[in-house]
């Protein structure tokens, strides 16, 4: 069976506010439908921008099977810092899961298609009324 150590945030993310305990509760309920241990889960510091705890995280891959995050906007918001987590996953032959999103990342495609989301998630967020939609 698949060992995941789990990863959430204390902070918010892209202006988006979720309880530690509902995250949580996401990654157990994700877990148990995809058949995966999850292991205890890491909570990112809440100081702004900050990744130290998924770098550490990332520092146990060869000793886990991936990480469990809740959601993909947890990712660094710097392309390039992104961009590098994921390859780190990848090159391993790990895999990094997207609890929200439904989402799993094991290969150098389906980086990209985080990448696309991410892309698009910026873009919708800079639109009138951040939903893309014309306001009024």
């Amino acid at each position: 069976m698949k060992r995941l150590r789990g990863y959430i945030f204390g902070r918010p993310f892209l202006g988006e506010r979720v309880p530690q305990h509902v995250q949580n509760i996401v990654l157990r309920d994700y877990a148990r439908r995809r058949g995966v241990t999850l292991l205890l889960a890491a909570s990112e510091y809440a100081m702004p921008g900050s990744h130290l705890i998924l770098e550490t995280v990332c520092g146990e891959l060869p000793r886990i099977d991936g990480i469990l995050a809740y959601s993909v906007f947890q990712l660094p918001e710097d392309p390039v810092h992104r961009a590098s987590v994921l390859d780190r996953v990848v090159s391993q032959g790990k895999e990094i899961h997207f609890a929200v999103e439904d989402i799993v990342v094991g290969s150098r495609p389906s980086a990209d298609d985080v990448e696309v989301l991410w892309r698009v998630r910026l873009a919708l967020g800079s639109a009138p009324g951040e939903t893309g939609l014309p306001v009024g």
